[in-house]
C-alpha cells in the first residue's frame, strides 16, 4: 500500500476506531450509566472551580438546549452538580461531583495512556514531526465549516 492510501485509510478508519475503543475502556464498572458524550461533557466541565452553561456548550460546539438535557442526566445521576450565581440569577454553574471527578480521571487516564502509545515508539527527532503534522490535521478540521467545500 503506498503512503496515500495508508494515510488515507488511517485518517478514515481512526477517529471511528478511537471513539469505539475509548468507549469500552472507560465505560466500564462503576461508570457503565453514563455514555461516551457523557464523558465528554464531564471533560468539558473540568476540575476547577464552577463553569458557565454556555461556556461549555461553546467549547463541545453544542446549544444550550442540548447541554441542558445532558446536564440533567448527569445531575440526576450525580456526576455534576449547577449552582445559580448569586449576582445574576440566570447564569448557571456547573462543577463535578466526587463522582464526577473520579470519571473525569478515569477518563484522562484512557488519554494518558493513548498519547503514551504514540509517542513511545518515536525517537526525540521524530516528535516534533507528529506534532507537527498533528496540530496541521487540527488545523484543518477547525476551519474545513469555514472553508469552500466545492474547492
Amino acid at each position: 500500500m503506498d503512503a496515500y492510501k495508508t494515510i488515507n485509510d488511517v485518517l478514515v478508519n481512526l477517529f471511528h476506531e478511537i471513539w469505539e475503543l475509548e468507549e469500552r475502556a472507560i465505560i466500564t464498572g462503576e461508570f457503565q450509566d453514563i455514555s461516551n458524550n457523557d464523558m465528554h461533557i464531564i471533560e468539558a466541565v473540568g476540575l476547577g472551580t464552577g463553569r458557565t452553561m454556555s461556556t461549555v456548550a461553546r467549547q463541545l460546539g453544542i446549544t444550550a438546549g442540548s447541554l441542558t438535557t445532558s446536564m440533567n442526566s448527569l445531575v440526576k445521576k450525580k456526576y455534576v452538580e449547577r449552582g445559580r450565581c448569586e449576582e445574576d440569577r440566570r447564569v448557571v454553574y456547573i462543577s463535578l461531583t466526587e463522582k464526577g471527578r473520579k470519571a473525569y480521571e478515569h477518563h484522562a487516564n484512557f488519554h494518558r495512556q493513548m498519547t503514551r502509545a504514540a509517542i513511545e515508539s518515536l525517537s526525540e527527532e521524530e516528535l516534533p514531526l507528529l506534532v507537527q503534522t498533528l496540530n496541521s490535521l487540527a488545523v484543518f478540521f477547525r476551519n474545513y465549516g469555514e472553508r469552500d467545500i466545492g474547492a
